[in-house]
């Protein structure tokens, strides 16, 4: 019996996520784990136009773009650095905590890595951190790299 048969390894995209991002693919790949990498865009900063209570602006609707390529180029990061380790990547949209914790408790995630700093700033400060939450929220194992 595997301990961990299906890592998820939450990104950013940030230098400062790079640790996590490394020690969730040693971790997948020597217990020979299936390996999901997951950035969530934050739409929670959009209010509610994102929630179709009225028509997205062309300026939110540009915004979404340049997130979605920021989310598939982190992604596309988390690949490489996983060279020939199979891993599955998604992009959620949502509060980050929520949206990796809904993914890790449907699709049996055995253990979430996730970094103690990321993008951060003064919104962690206002909101509180991600990790702080998805430990708090999580069913899974959470292993929190600095």
């Amino acid at each position: 019996m595997k301990l961990f048969k299906k890592i998820l390894i939450a990104t950013d995209g940030s230098e400062r996520n790079r640790n996590a991002v490394n020690e969730g693919i040693a971790i997948a790949r020597e217990l020979g784990s299936a390996l999901y990498a997951v950035f969530v865009i934050d739409t929670s900063i959009f209010g509610t136009a994102v929630t179709g209570a009225s028509p997205p602006s062309v300026t939110m609707v540009k915004s979404l773009r340049i997130l979605n390529d920021e989310a598939r180029w982190s992604l596309d990061k988390v690949r490489k650095l996983a060279g020939d380790l199979p891993v599955e990547t998604v992009v959620l949209e949502g509060r980050p905590s929520e949206e990796i914790v809904k993914f890790a408790e449907a699709n049996g995630i055995d253990l979430i890595v996730i970094g103690t700093l990321g993008k951060g700033g003064i919104e962690r400060l206002l909101i509180g951190s991600v990790a702080d939450k998805v430990i708090r929220l999580s069913s899974s194992m959470v292993l929190v790299v600095k």
